[in-house]
Parts: C-alpha cells; structure tokens; sequence
C-alpha cells in the first residue's frame, strides 16, 4: 500500500515518562505504516529541556507559528522532588505555560464519548466542551516567600516615572505572595475565539469567573467578553439560535452538575485546568479528552489533556506490565493530522485521521481496553490489554 504523502511537516513535541514510550509505540505501530510523516521534531523531554535552559520549548512554540500545526506529548512541569529526581538546574516553568504565552489563543478541551462508558453524572447526555483561557494568570506568576514581619505591595511604575501603589498585606510574620497578571489583548483573544467556536459548532457559550470577589481583575475578563458579544457576535448568536450568558463560577459548577451538556464552558486559565480533569473524569478518564489551542492567527496545537503518567513509567522501568490508556494521545495526532490535512488540502490525510479514531473507538467499543476503562465499563466481560496491546488491536482494526 502507498503511503500518504504530506508536504509541509507538523511541529512533533515529544515529552516524559510514560507517554513518551506511548508517543513512540503511536507512531511505530499507528501512523508511520500508512503516512510518510513529515515533521520537525523537538524534544521537550525533562532532561533536554534542562541541557537546552528551556530554550527548546521557546523554538518549539517559534516553529509551530510558522508551521502552523503542532502536536505535543505530555510533559513534566517540575516541583521540588523532579528538581532533585533529575538534577535540575532550576524549576522549570510549564512547557504548557511557555507555549500558551507565545501563541495566545484559547485551550477547547472535549471528551471523547464512547458507548459502555457512561458519564458520572447521569444527566449527561452530550460532551461538555471546556474553553481554557491560555495566558497568564497562575501559570505566569511571581512568588515570594515572605521571610518575617514587612509590608508587601503592588508597584506600577508608568513610563514617565510616575508609581501607583496598592497594599497586598502588612505582614506580622513569616508567610508567601503571589502576583500574577495578565493582558487586555489576550483576553480580547479568547473571548473572540470562543464566539467564533460557538458559532462554529452551534453549542451555546458559558463564561464564568469569581467577579463578586475578585472585583477589578476577574471584573475585567467579564466586561471585556460582555463589550466584545454586544458589538460583534450579538446578531449572529440570536441567528444561529445559540446563547451567550455570564454567571459566577460556583453557579456555573452547580448549573454544569445538573445539566445534559452539550455547550461550551468558558474559564480563566486555571478554572478551566481544574474543570477540565473534573469533566473528563467523571465522562470516564483523564485519557479520554482532547485539547487543541487554538490562536486568532491560525495556530494549532493538539496535546493530552493529561499527565506523563508517572507511576505507570516507573512500572515500566522495572519491566512490569502497564495498561495505560493513550487514546487522548491518539487524538490529539488525529487531531494535528486532520488539520494538516485540511490546511494543505490533503483529503487523504483527513479521512486517515477519520478512520484511525473510529478504529481507537471501535476498539473499546468491542470490549478491549485499558484497565482504567474495564473498571468502569457497561460492556459485560472487558478484554484488558497492557499498552502495547492495545495499540496494537487498534492497529489490527484499523
């Protein structure tokens, strides 16, 4: 058989651990029999990120502006223990992070349904699609610990010199702050994209943040949505006979719990990390949701919504089998293949992203899985595959 010819490379972002065995298996056993891959690859592999002082996540990102379709695997944002497990130089930002700062954009995360894996809450009858704002926040913080007694402030210092002060706290002992910012531009961005999503996909569009509290800097992200919906998106919203509405986030939590899904939930970026676990958890598994960042100039970046599966790796280092679940991982190839395709109007390509995730469902679907979904299955009598024979049954259907 002729493999599928593509013309312009992917940015291929490998990554730690468990899924980076995953990523290779993919590959081996999924793609490169029937695609004469092109990509340019980079490795975002904890140890090359320190040998390289994370400049390979800044080039990673720099490529995907100019391929404009990326795929990335997951990777380690290092803590304490990782600075010591890898002799790190220091503790490394968020490759996540650092790529969302440089293409903007919105984070669309979605569960992959599948029939014998029923939602934890019985009222979902629809996925649940979370829009993760993808800049600044938490994930773009400064912090201090605060050693003893002192006072801690905001400082804007403006260009011509002149300095606005506001107190964050008189401290009478030891303690910690954070400061964290972000960007008019950026939030214009998002809000742009998830109208345009909405409208895409015809699903109404959720926005929520905690303004009663957080009154000039959530306050801000609910105003700039509101201007942006009542000049530009108002009319075609009533056309498309989709809603637009704002609610606190712990309305939006309790309304979510009770309703049949099916909409998009728009949150600031770490409601939106947080919120995404809890849907794709409760609609089965952290594997079982795909991510894409989407920027207003055209970028994609496809990835696992999830982790480097870090206890499964250390398994696998002392030679026990596993049975992890990479069907986000899957996805979020099919995903960057399909778009390459449809950028490059290549046809063949689309349909080849088609068919390798109705074989990844079909799979489950027949009763072979991965161990997290046979403990939740409705499917009388699961197969259990360990993580290659899983692939590999995907492999053979397909």
């Amino acid at each position: 058989m002729e493999k599928i010819k593509m013309t312009t490379p992917l940015v291929e972002m490998d990554g730690d651990e468990m899924t980076r065995i995953l990523w290779k298996m993919i590959k081996e056993e999924l793609l490169l029999p029937h695609i004469d891959l092109k990509t340019e690859y980079y490795d975002l592999g904890l140890e090359h990120r320190n040998e390289t002082n994370d400049q390979v996540t800044v080039d990673s990102a720099m490529a995907t502006k100019k391929y404009k379709v990326a795929v990335k695997c997951a990777t380690i944002t290092p803590n304490a223990a990782r600075m010591t497990e890898y002799d790190l130089k220091e503790m490394w930002k968020s490759p996540n992070g650092t790529i969302r700062a440089i293409l903007d954009g919105t984070v669309f995360r979605a569960p992959i349904v599948v029939k014998g894996i029923d939602p934890c809450v019985r009222n979902w009858k629809k996925p649940i699609t979370i829009a993760r704002h993808a800049y600044g926040d938490v994930y773009k913080g400064s912090e201090m610990k605060i050693p003893g007694a002192g006072k801690v402030e905001l400082v804007y210092t403006a260009e011509n010199g002149t300095q606005t002060k506001e107190l964050v706290h008189e401290f009478d002992g030891p303690g910690i702050v954070q400061g964290m910012h972000n960007l008019n531009g950026s939030i214009e961005s998002f809000a742009r994209s998830c109208f345009t999503y909405a409208l895409d996909t015809k699903q109404d569009l959720w926005f929520a943040t905690k303004d009663t509290i957080s009154k000039k800097y959530d306050h801000t992200f609910k105003d700039i949505f509101q201007e942006i919906y009542d000049a530009e998106y108002d009319d075609k919203f009533k056309e498309a006979g989709i809603e637009y509405f704002y609610t606190l986030i712990d309305d939006a939590v309790a309304r979510v719990m009770k309703s049949q899904g099916g909409f998009i939930w728009a949150c600031k970026n770490y409601d939106g990390d947080v919120m995404s676990d809890m849907v794709s958890s409760a609609f089965g598994s952290l594997a079982m949701m795909t991510s894409v960042l989407v920027s207003p100039e055209g970028y994609y970046e496809y990835e696992a919504a999830h982790g480097t599966v870090q206890r499964h790796y250390y398994k696998h280092l002392k030679g026990e089998e596993t049975s992890t679940n990479s069907v986000a991982t899957i996805f979020a190839w099919t995903g960057a293949l399909r778009k390459r395709g449809e950028l490059d109007g290549i046809k063949e390509l689309m349909e080849f992203a088609d068919r390798l995730e109705k074989a990844t469902i079909d799979t489950i679907e027949s009763g072979k899985m991965t161990k997290d979904l046979a403990l939740i299955t409705t499917i009388k009598h699961p197969t259990v595959l360990n993580s290659e024979g899983f692939i590999k049954a995907i492999a053979e259907r397909l």
